[in-house]
């Protein structure tokens, strides 16, 4: 039998954590049962976790001839995170509570522009959205903005498209923590949707599982461990830069046959206005707009617009499938705008892929679901990015 582990830290207090969110309300005879830590271990962390607000007593189990057990759950409003998400035509701030359930949303024009007038709108939008929903920053674990695109995570800064060029190498996180006085982060939107899965499903740190995002890009997030996989410069997991076609067209990467030239909105959006009658529904409207209504579109039984929609998810589930057998999946979430309208049809491709050619078919199943709220997934999984890191330290080494 294994030595039952008896030192506490920062990975203990996480471990605890997932398992009180995901499997709460919960004793802790039975968190030590599940973590494998001693019960002496468990109850100095858990009442730690109950000083800091974090973790309440919510009732008790039937006794079966002892002392009846305390049951725990996680205290929704122990505190709040704030995500921001940089989109083309808006920005959107979400607040959510411990748990990473939405206590508030509200957006403002013009995520793109100069450096300088981004960063007053999004340090506008969240004191208005704050003030709207009378928090202080007293209640607030920290800001995470995210966009599309590679990042420098230490510096705090976007790298490259498709993010908007004028944030390029600018000090977003050093501005915002200057304007606003609470910790910041910069992150890609893929991987903050993957973490905002993983908190707000309650999904079990034994899961392996991944978010493909379609927005203006095509990305992914991967969660193992109960933890953001972000590879050596946080920048792990780029599927729309995984070349499904050695003789296809050039990539901004610099790569040839990315599956982004082939299943993004603007590579879709393209393939649409091959069709006479589709180009011209959607002339004239800007990129969000056009997609979504190809997306009615092709859900309302246009046969050209399915049929566009359908060739760009089976080139997704080719990527998927790739994603899939390297890491032997359990679970694979769609998250985005570009999923908002006609997600049912890509999941319907991407899971009949994976059911008839994943390469562990015959061990499990890899699902294939829609993310609860794929518009905001990226604002959510921000928010989640800063509960994450404040509730739960020990998740994300990478982070500062």
């Amino acid at each position: 039998m294994a030595r039952r582990e008896q030192v506490t830290g920062p990975g203990s207090r996480a471990l605890i954590v997932d398992i009180v969110r995901s499997a709460g309300p919960i004793s802790r005879v039975e968190l030590a049962e599940a973590t494998g830590l001693t019960q002496p271990a468990v109850s100095g962390i858990v009442r730690r976790l109950i000083a800091d607000g974090v973790v309440r007593e919510t009732g008790e189990l039937v006794s079966t001839g002892g002392k009846p057990r305390a049951l725990l759950e996680i205290n929704s409003h122990a505190v709040y995170g704030v995500g921001v998400q940089l989109g083309y035509e808006v920005i959107t701030c979400i607040v959510a509570d411990t748990t990473g359930g939405v206590v508030g949303r509200q957006s403002a024009p013009g995520g793109y522009g100069p450096a300088d007038e981004v960063t007053a709108r999004i340090a506008e939008l969240y004191r208005d959205t704050l003030e709207g929903l009378e928090l202080g920053n007293a209640t607030i674990a920290g800001l995470a903005v995210v966009a599309p695109g590679a990042i420098d995570l230490a510096a705090g800064t976007f790298l490259g498209p498709p993010a908007p060029e004028p944030l390029h190498g600018f000090p977003l996180r050093r501005e915002l923590e200057t304007r606003l006085g609470v910790p910041v982060l910069v992150e890609n939107d893929a991987a903050a949707a993957a973490v905002g899965e993983f908190w707000s499903r309650q999904i079990s740190r034994d899961e392996v599982f991944a978010v493909i995002y379609l927005g203006s890009g095509l990305g992914a997030g991967l969660v193992l461990d109960g933890a953001l996989y972000r590879g050596s410069s946080s920048n792990a997991t780029e599927l729309g830069h995984v070349s499904i076609d050695p003789r296809g067209p050039v990539c901004s990467c610099g790569n040839v046959g990315c599956l982004e030239r082939y299943a993004s909105s603007a590579a879709v959006l393209d393939a649409a206005r091959a069709h006479p009658h589709l180009a011209e529904a959607l002339a004239g409207r800007d990129e969000v707009d056009a997609f979504d209504r190809l997306s009615r579109a092709a859900v309302e039984g246009d046969r050209e617009a399915s049929q566009v929609i359908e060739a760009a998810a089976a080139r997704l589930a080719d990527g998927a499938l790739t994603l899939a057998n390297l890491l032997d999946l359990d679970r694979i979430v769609l998250a985005g705008p570009g999923f908002a309208i006609a997600g049912s049809v890509w999941a319907r491709i991407v899971q009949e892929r994976l059911d008839a050619r994943s390469f562990a078919r015959a061990l499990h199943a890899t699902r294939v679901e829609l993310a609860s709220d794929p518009r905001d997934s990226a604002a959510i999984g921000a928010a989640a990015l800063v509960l994450q890191g404040s509730v739960a330290p020990g998740h994300d080494r990478g982070a500062r």
